[in-house]
């Protein structure tokens, strides 16, 4: 990836004109649905539109259980028959998402617990609705290290929540007295250093990162205090780390990402308010993938933009919309990248997650592929 793809996609005027950041609507200047209805020879809503070389293909939503879960025949006929819905467990209010070799963590805040849906298996659990020390009230921010472990921020326990690979509980870090109002959990790959952000509030000075021992709990230091300035924060939303370490910082009062090293050293700050390409109005959760690039969600735009570690603008992809269907959004608010460098994007207002596959990889390639399991032979 480079900088040719920022001349790719807004070439032209092709970036469809967004939102200020106090009205929440789309400007005129460009219908956006017609984004969303340009495909290429293979019928693929694909990412940024024709002419332009396409860099990402829709794949599929995820709305409940019944889109990750093979239906059988008899039940489908039945269905048809009878005109019954399905018994798909569906996403009430979720929040942000994160994946592991082909498994989709979501987090629901009306259903205070983590929808967990297994495609390559074609199942689903849940995490955290079970009483005891894991049970969760208000799930927001999770993420995964290399070792499957997943951190869990539960803003009204404001805690961390230590779950294993299969859901147990493991342990719990922080509590009410090292966070005001906690909105996003980050860890290393190596599962051994863990970011909390502290989104504070109007009342609270207390705007920044937060450090600790992912294994042991204990403190380490804070990144940040409340203000405008260089490495200073102002209602910071979320943190994702870059393939060299660097600390990516939603700065969200300030309409900016800010840049650490891993340590809370300030380096650099990219994006300003505005309504052009490279700028937010309500920047909300952060990822990146494998080749350092950094996907910024904005909820005003109903999109996510694409950066490089430079901060340089690459693409976006999605725009706003009234009306659910594949690259619209109304509420945007978490983004994971996967592996194989497939994107998930969680809308709250439609209650889904859209995925998006890189263009040059195969549908039948990568985790995102139903394998089920080959019953074992039996012994003669």
């Amino acid at each position: 990836m480079n900088k040719a793809w920022r001349t790719d996609a807004i070439a032209g005027g092709r970036w469809a004109c967004m939102v200020g950041a106090m009205a929440l609507v789309v400007a005129a200047c460009a219908p956006v649905s017609k984004v969303a209805e340009k495909r290429v020879e293979d019928n693929r809503l694909v990412y940024p539109a024709p002419p332009d070389a396409p860099r990402f293909a829709y794949e599929r939503t995820i709305h409940g259980s019944a889109d990750v879960i093979p239906e059988k025949e008899e039940s489908a006929l039945k269905r048809a028959l009878t005109g019954e819905s399905d018994s798909s467990e569906r996403l009430g209010k979720p929040y942000a998402v994160a994946t592991y070799r082909g498994r989709i963590f979501v987090s629901d805040t009306a259903n205070r617990f983590i929808h967990v849906f297994d495609v390559p298996q074609g199942t689903y659990t849940r995490i955290g609705d079970s009483d005891g020390e894991g049970k969760l009230v208000k799930p927001l921010g999770l993420d995964i290290d290399a070792a499957g472990t997943l951190y869990v921020a539960d803003a009204t326990a404001k805690t961390i929540v230590v779950f294993d690979n299969e859901g147990k509980f493991l342990r719990k870090i922080g509590g009410s007295k090292y966070f005001d109002r906690l909105t996003s959990v980050t860890v290393d790959p190596s599962g051994e250093r863990v970011y909390v952000v502290d989104i504070g509030g109007v009342q609270s000075e207390n705007h920044r990162v937060r450090a600790f021992d992912a294994r042991k709990g204990a403190h380490l230091f804070d990144i940040g205090k409340r203000g405008s300035g260089a490495g200073e924060l102002n209602l910071p939303r979320d943190l994702a780390i870059g393939k060299d370490g660097q600390l990516y910082v939603v700065d969200g009062g300030n309409f900016r990402v800010q840049v650490f090293d891993r340590d809370g050293k300030y380096l650099k700050s990219f994006g300003n308010v505005g309504k052009q390409p490279g700028s937010f109005a309500r920047p909300k959760e952060v990822a990146t993938d494998r080749d350092g690039n950094v996907y910024v969600v904005d909820t005003a735009f109903g999109n996510f933009q694409i950066f490089n570690a430079e901060g340089e603008l690459l693409m976006f992809v999605g725009d706003r919309a009234e009306q659910d269907r594949p690259g619209g959004y109304m509420l945007p608010s978490g983004i994971s990248i996967d592996e194989d460098g497939r994107i998930y994007f969680v809308d709250q207002w439609f209650r889904k997650i859209d995925i998006f596959r890189p263009y040059a990889l195969k549908a039948s390639d990568g985790y995102l592929v139903y394998r089920p399991k080959t019953p074992k032979p039996v012994a003669q």
